[in-house]
């Protein structure tokens, strides 16, 4: 069984977003890494870019397959998580802590088309 945690808001495409004030750090969920398995590569966008809710913004790439980022929030990427440049298995140890992009959120109210911890792990059982 994949890790969910609480307070985290999940999408379908199996992203996550963890709000901290007007930002939001988003990343792949334990279940999205897990099905991957080992994260060989991750396409980020750039720091000043724009990103929007349900747009791809990269791409995170494995020894099966590579799969799009789906940004679960708009607004602008703020940083880069870039210690994902030299060790994307990161990822793998621990999808949580190690997000992917930081954006300042430009409409809070798309946290409302989002999935709760207990609406994820049930989507994720289907």
């Amino acid at each position: 069984m994949s890790k969910v945690l609480e307070g985290l808001y999940y999408s379908e495409s199996h992203e996550y977003v963890r709000v901290e004030g007007e930002y939001g750090y988003v990343g792949i969920t334990d279940y999205a890494q897990n099905a991957l398995g080992n994260v060989v590569y991750v396409d980020m966008p750039e720091v000043d870019d724009e990103v929007e809710a349900g747009e791809e913004f990269g791409a995170v790439e494995s020894v099966k397959a590579a799969s799009d980022l789906i940004s679960p929030v708009s607004g602008v990427v703020v940083e880069v998580n870039e210690a994902l440049d030299d060790q994307p298995e990161l990822v793998n140890q621990d999808a949580y802590e190690n997000w992917i992009i930081k954006v300042e959120m430009s409409d809070k109210s798309e946290l409302d088309n989002l999935m709760d911890a207990k609406a994820y792990e049930e989507y994720c059982a289907k």
